[in-house]
């Protein structure tokens, strides 16, 4: 198989694989290759970037677990003090954001649970609130 970046007479750029060069060559003759964006037949191959294989002896520079350890550390613990001076409330949380977003409860600082559909709602409602990057153990939980 191989895969050619293609250009209509309009502009459009798309990409097509076929079995080999050939093939596209006389799929194209026939019209039978068509722009996916306005059915135009008038195609051609557009330039496209040579796929050079990574030399067998070159390695990726991936960060050892000792230092993907040490980020996961640092990242536990600034979200740690982050959340000091914040109040754990559950499930009660989207609940919560909402009344403060809307003045009907003084605004503190607060964590807790909601499911993707109250985000969702709190972000449409334009309600400031962001995941936190790792898992918190609610304090009942806590050893």
């Amino acid at each position: 198989m191989i895969v050619f970046d293609l250009r209509c007479a309009g502009g459009h750029v798309f990409e097509a694989w076929f079995a080999s060069s050939t093939a596209y060559a006389e799929q194209r003759d026939k019209a039978l290759v068509e722009c996916p964006l306005c059915g135009d037949r008038n195609i051609e191959k557009a330039v496209m970037a040579p796929q050079i294989a990574a030399k067998g002896n070159s390695k990726p520079d991936l960060p050892t677990p000792q230092a993907m350890k040490a980020a996961l550390e640092h990242l536990a613990q600034a979200q740690a003090k982050m959340l000091e001076k914040s109040t754990w409330v559950g499930g009660a949380f989207a609940e919560k954001a909402r009344a403060m977003h809307e003045g009907e409860a003084p605004v503190t600082q607060i964590h807790g649970q909601a499911s993707l559909a109250e985000a969702k709602a709190l972000i449409e409602e334009g309600v400031p609130v962001a995941p936190l990057p790792l898992p918190v153990v609610p304090p009942k939980l806590a050893n």
